[in-house]
């Protein structure tokens, strides 16, 4: 089962290909402790845009296991005003390693609707395990969670980078490593009511859930920088379309 916050997780992802062990890390050039990202929700149908939730994603220095790591945060709700259409209360964390960012403890609580879910994983990287609330796993080497991914991601370098060019990577979600991929679409210059930003393009693989089709039908833009915060995202659902906006950071 896929989650509503997936908007803002999974289809964030600028990806690394999994072929090479020397792409398992990245100097960390992107994200900080005490960073803190808020995101608007728009659902639309019919032509009409309605302010439906929004998310926050926060990076906060914490330790693991006695070990420094950033402790990252994404919880998304929707307004009580639009509960009564589909209630979301999803929390996604990560304990990630400072050096590496690849993740060491993954937790996601998460309500949507009539679906409640609590799931723990635990990555053990000496023996390729995730151990999870559900059973024990075999994992590739450079395999992340969903959140971990988009402050892994954030640190590619995309210079060399041709148009159409799709990259493949791996994440470990619902007890399953799932393959992804992104198509890089080049540079816009991208005005919203939030701001104006020099960005990148991305149409990522939508893995298909309970709102969401699957396939390539999403768009995704970051920041052109070394940050490269996601600024816009709109994907198409089973009814209607959504639309994410950054708009506090």
């Amino acid at each position: 089962m896929k989650y509503l916050s997936y908007t803002f997780l999974l289809l964030l992802l600028i990806p690394v290909s999994s072929s090479s062990v020397s792409e398992c890390s990245f100097p960390n050039k992107s994200t900080f402790p005490g960073e803190k990202l808020v995101y608007k929700i728009y659902y639309t149908l019919a032509g009409a845009y309605v302010g439906a939730g929004e998310a926050t994603f926060k990076n906060e220095l914490s330790t693991y296991d006695g070990l420094p790591c950033y402790h990252l945060s994404g919880e998304g709700h929707t307004y009580s005003s639009y509960d009564w259409f589909f209630k979301v209360r999803d929390l996604y964390e990560s304990y990630v390693d400072t050096t590496t960012l690849l993740p060491m403890q993954f937790k996601r609580k998460v309500q949507e609707g009539n679906n409640r879910l609590f799931n723990s994983v635990i990555f053990n990287r000496t023996y390729n395990r995730a151990t999870s609330t559900n059973g024990v796993f075999k994992i590739p080497d450079c395999v992340q969670d969903v959140l971990s991914s988009i402050y892994y991601a954030r640190n590619i370098d995309f210079s060399n980078f041709k148009l159409n060019q799709r990259h493949h990577f791996q994440i470990f979600l619902d007890d399953k490593v799932e393959p992804v991929y992104i198509e890089y679409l080049g540079k816009f210059k991208l005005k919203t009511k939030h701001g104006s930003y020099n960005t990148i393009k991305f149409r990522p693989k939508l893995l298909e859930g309970t709102l969401f089709k699957g396939g390539d039908e999403m768009v995704v833009y970051v920041t052109d920088d070394e940050r490269k915060i996601p600024v816009y995202i709109e994907t198409p659902i089973l009814v209607g379309k959504i639309k994410v906006y950054l708009i506090s950071k």
